[in-house]
């Protein structure tokens, strides 16, 4: 009877797996609305979100529940391709409150431009993620921002909402 049980334990997991591996797929992502009006992507156990625009990065790193990732005692790196023949410039993502990473420099944000993120994260494996910023998130150009300057990172979350 016990052996019974534990094959169909082990039976019902391996049938269940394709589904959780599907809920954390790329086009699984794409049909999600992200909470800061970014780019979603999957990387290892986190949730990436990016934000970018012309001069700063902004990136959100939670686990596959949405749980925010400290990011304390991190270190990134994101590397700007302006297209497939512009200049590439990598920028150091910094850790700057909670599960977020911050990184400025000298660059515009276009839609060809591509950005691959690294980061390393404390009692994880590094990661990391390609996005294309300005790409469509299959919700007709609809994007929902909430800007965060550095004074309102250090108090309370306060969002300025932009449509």
């Amino acid at each position: 009877m016990r052996r019974l049980i534990v094959t169909s334990v082990l039976l019902s997991t391996m049938l269940m797996m394709p589904y959780f591996a599907l809920a954390h797929t790329e086009g699984h992502l794409a049909t999600l609305t992200p909470p800061h009006g970014g780019q979603l992507r999957a990387s290892g156990p986190f949730h990436l979100e990016l934000v970018a625009k012309d001069g700063e990065l902004t990136l959100y790193i939670t686990d596959h529940g949405d749980k925010p990732i400290a990011t304390s005692g991190g270190q990134g790196k994101a590397n700007i391709q302006a297209g497939q023949e512009g200049k590439r410039q990598s920028v150091v993502l910094e850790p700057v409150y909670a599960n977020i990473m911050k990184a400025k420099g000298d660059f515009k944000i276009t839609p060809e431009t591509t950005v691959a993120v690294f980061i390393a994260i404390p009692g994880h494996e590094t990661q990391g993620a390609n996005f294309m910023p300005l790409a469509s998130n299959g919700k007709g150009g609809e994007h929902h921002h909430h800007v965060h300057s550095d004074a309102e990172e250090d108090s309370e979350h306060k969002h300025e909402h932009k449509h």
